[in-house]
């Protein structure tokens, strides 16, 4: 069965930063398949909601159902519910449909709610300046709208809380809960003053009487001080306690810094599918609250500050940016302005050009191919080592049959100078010059001192750049392709079959792992690449590439 489908469903927020469009970024950045069914269309930004547009509860159903019936999923999120009957269609989806992991996170006021009759009861009792500045900050807005009456929070407690997974009030949400959702019960709850943490997980505990298998009650509007009681003035903030409260005793405390940040807007719709896409792809439902309300603290630090009021979470801070698509790696790499320029000069060096048109001094070439072959011999030690340092057999394998290449390859070079009288004892005795030592021990620190990866860059100028030159002069007009050009079988002998399969072996072995580096680490890697090249231009520089005047 596939992992990582979430079907989320919620209101959509045209600012981004909140209901569905948060948590499709969310899940996005967690390597999960969001779908969605919309509850409201909302007019907002970060300065608090404009306009909401309820979608009927019939469409939001048959969404719901198009979805479950082809896809499925492997969690349900619901946030924004928007109406009573909204609430009743879910349930039934979520029965009909066998759901086995719900979350829900109960949204009640849009940010910018002037109604204030259904929190005034809870002010009373909060004890906090933290509680009443969030209270009052949310409701002074003259055109804002409750999100569900009383009815339906206390239907969500009839129908929805007993099916659901995990619930994941903030303090104020839990309050009206207790305050209202309890009504439905035959035990009635009140909402209790809040002095510490063990206050926050009493509350958790008489929600989860409700129905929910886990109670997440989320601090961030109640900050603490070190001590664990509530904070009374600013200075006093130090930690936000979220408290998981589950089956028999279990209690999970997740303490976090608290921030003076302005950038919370989505805070609670990111962190229920932060927990989805957890739960979605295989976590216990600990493990995947403590790591969303990770990656919620690192989304607030993280925040890009966009808009004049509350703004939206940095919600990619854990994500690699590739500037590449997977399988193009060489393309790109081959186009950065830092690489063009030099992969240019290396592939169309005046050495290269005159072995296409025929005008390369014989001498040079023979200076050329004795250090080639020497070259070789170091070329295929490298290969050998990352054939070692490799940690899989697919990557051993390509190592050793690029070995078998240049191996084929030493044999031409012995034909070459056999064909102009120079014996494999005369080519052999040749001293390295320096430009050749330079280059090999280069590459094989490289593989001595650091990774696997790095000595695969260092490999490619070689590899690739052979390639590359072959093929351009092979396609060159004015390349002499008759016996009249003594090079010509060289350029034959790098586009034959062999040669471009040990290519396309070398080439997919850096696609295959440069698309799992982080961008840092590709930096590190392209500069070893350089200057591998770099190293090549010096190879073709050894020897004089023009006939010496008469």
């Amino acid at each position: 069965m596939a992992q990582g489908r979430v079907l989320l469903i919620a209101g959509s927020d045209s600012s981004g930063g909140a209901g569905l469009e948060a948590g499709q970024k969310v899940l996005a950045a967690h390597g999960c398949y969001a779908m969605t069914a919309t509850t409201a269309l909302t007019v907002q930004n970060t300065t608090g909601v404009k306009g909401i547009h309820v979608i009927p509860a019939e469409f939001v159903e048959r969404q719901v159902e198009a979805c479950l019936d082809d896809v499925g999923a492997d969690v349900v999120t619901t946030g924004m519910l928007a109406a009573a009957d909204t609430i009743e269609v879910i349930a039934r989806q979520v029965v009909k449909h066998k759901v086995h992991t719900l979350v829900v996170d109960p949204v009640w006021f849009h940010p910018a709610s002037s109604d204030n009759s259904l929190f005034s009861s809870l002010l009373v009792s909060a004890r906090s300046l933290p509680v009443v500045n969030f209270i009052r900050q949310v409701m002074v807005s003259t055109s804002g709208a409750q999100l569900l009456p009383r009815e339906a929070i206390q239907g969500l407690s009839q129908h929805l809380l007993p099916l659901t997974t995990v619930l994941t009030p903030n303090i104020p949400e839990a309050r009206l809960i207790l305050a209202e959702g309890s009504k439905s019960s035959s035990v009635p709850r009140q909402p209790r003053e809040i002095s510490s943490v063990a206050d926050v997980e009493a509350m958790g505990r008489q929600i989860q009487a409700l129905g929910p298998e886990w109670v997440l009650v989320k601090g961030g509007h109640l900050p603490f001080r070190a001590d664990m009681t509530v904070a009374q003035t600013e200075a006093e903030r130090q930690v936000v306690v979220d408290v998981l409260v589950g089956p028999g005793q279990y209690v999970l405390r997740v303490e976090s810094p608290w921030q003076e940040s302005t950038n919370t807007h989505g805070t609670g719709c990111s962190l229920a599918a932060a927990i989805s896409s957890g739960l979605a792809t295989g976590r216990d439902v600990p493990s995947s609250v403590r790591t969303a309300c990770r990656y919620i603290e690192a989304g607030i630090r993280t925040a890009p500050n966009l808009g004049s009021g509350h703004g939206p979470l940095g919600h990619f801070h854990s994500t690699y940016n590739l500037l590449f698509s997977p399988g193009y790696f060489v393309e790109y790499l081959l186009d950065r302005p830092d690489v063009r320029d030099v992969w240019k000069k290396f592939v169309y060096h005046p050495f290269v050009m005159a072995l296409g048109d025929g005008t390369l001094p014989l001498e040079s070439f023979k200076g050329y191919i004795i250090q080639d072959y020497l070259y070789l011999i170091h070329f295929a030690r490298a290969n050998a080592l990352a054939s070692y340092k490799a940690k899989n057999v697919d990557d051993i394998s390509r190592s050793s049959k690029i070995v078998q290449h240049i191996m084929h390859e030493l044999k031409l070079h012995i034909n070459y100078c056999k064909s102009f009288g120079i014996p494999v004892a005369v080519m052999r005795a040749t001293e390295e010059k320096q430009a050749c030592t330079a280059y090999t021990r280069y590459v094989l620190d490289v593989g001595q001192s650091d990774d696997w990866l790095a000595l695969q860059m260092a490999l490619p100028p070689c590899l690739l750049g052979y390639g590359a030159a072959a093929k351009m002069l092979h396609a060159h007009p004015q390349t002499r392709r008759d016996e009249g050009n003594a090079y010509w079988p060289w350029i034959q002998n790098y586009v034959a079959d062999d040669f471009v399969q040990a290519v396309k072996l070398g080439s997919q072995l850096l696609e295959d792992n440069m698309r799992l580096q982080s961008p840092s680490r590709i930096e590190e890697l392209v500069k070893i690449f350089i200057h591998a090249t770099k190293m090549e231009i010096g190879f073709w520089e050894m020897f004089p590439y023009k006939q010496a005047a008469s």
